[in-house]
């Protein structure tokens, strides 16, 4: 019997971090599973195994290239896998396969009919090119997912919503000219805030221009300002008619993070999930992968991804 929500729920997506007084540590995956257990949502919810990802599928989206580099860096544990914002601890490798292959075996399930949608706490890594690294996220487990759902399934015509309080520049700009890639992603106005990208004037390129959204949001923004956006964004979506969603719902866009300046609350990310539930099911079979994304307040991470969570189901 189909599922409503699978939850992929492994103790090993804690590995993916970057130290206890990094603001991507370990506690961010406890917080959320010990918040998950006391809601008591195990009548609601399948709790599904992840795997490890191979070489083969992260090269779906990265170059063999950085791939190895990661592998490198990752036994010594030495520098950085970008510019400076991604360390190259040892083990990352490992952990970041973890991520990915909790996305993909989420992708399976969904696709397979196992369940209607699935939540992955620790990703939606969206910052991570196809040759390198970038703001705490060593592969793109986003675009992996993308790539792999049309060469594994020919699931081709794909929506990627981001609600995290940053521009999902490694999913926007790895697919600005893919046609079949509708993108709508909320983020916090890249004249203040990292990484600086995410004009309301950029809507794709060649043959995919018109085929993506960005909507910046000023800072303090506040879900009432939020919420009304939506409905431009859900007409979008629904005129592109998906055979899948992908959602990015990082919880960096509460208000309270300590590195971003957004107001919202997860009343908006509850919203959203409901609104993308109910889209999917008129138009893609209820086919909706959700990943966690940022957010470096604990207490934001609890409510936002529960809360999605309980919205899914």
């Amino acid at each position: 019997m189909k599922t409503k929500l699978c939850l992929v729920l492994s103790d090993q997506l804690a590995e993916y971090h970057f130290g206890e007084d990094h603001p991507f540590g370990p506690k961010r995956y406890w917080e959320f599973k010990e918040e998950f257990e006391r809601r008591e949502f195990s009548d609601k919810v399948s709790l599904c195994a992840g795997q490890i990802a191979t070489i083969e599928q992260l090269e779906l989206f990265h170059t063999e290239l950085y791939v190895q580099k990661v592998i490198e860096r990752s036994i010594s544990g030495e520098g950085y896998l970008d510019a400076g914002d991604t360390p190259a601890r040892r083990g990352i490798y490992d952990a970041a396969c973890v991520v990915v292959g909790s996305v993909l075996s989420a992708v399976d399930n969904i696709v397979s009919e196992k369940c209607n949608h699935a939540f992955i706490p620790i990703a939606g890594l969206h910052h991570a090119t196809r040759g390198s690294a970038a703001g705490f996220c060593v592969f793109n487990d986003c675009g992996i997912a993308i790539e792999y759902l049309r060469h594994q399934y020919n699931v081709l015509r794909i929506a990627y919503v981001d609600i995290d309080a940053h521009h999902g520049d490694g999913v926007f700009y790895s697919f600005e000219d893919d046609a079949d890639l509708c993108c709508v992603d909320f983020h916090q106005d890249g004249s203040t805030l990292y990484p600086g990208t995410g004009s309301i004037l950029e809507t794709g390129t060649g043959n995919a221009k018109g085929t993506k959204l960005n909507i910046p949001l000023a800072p303090y923004t506040t879900d009432e300002t939020a919420t009304a956006l939506w409905e431009k964004a859900e007409t979008f979506i629904s005129k592109f008619n998906p055979d899948f969603i992908l959602f990015q719902c990082g919880a960096d866009s509460l208000a309270g993070d300590p590195i971003t300046q957004l107001d919202l609350t997860s009343d908006f990310h509850a919203f959203v999930a409901k609104r993308l539930s109910l889209l999917a099911d008129r138009v893609c079979k209820g086919r909706i992968l959700a990943m966690g994304g940022g957010g470096y307040n604990l207490k934001n991470i609890q409510a936002a991804w529960n809360d999605v969570i309980e919205s899914l189901c």
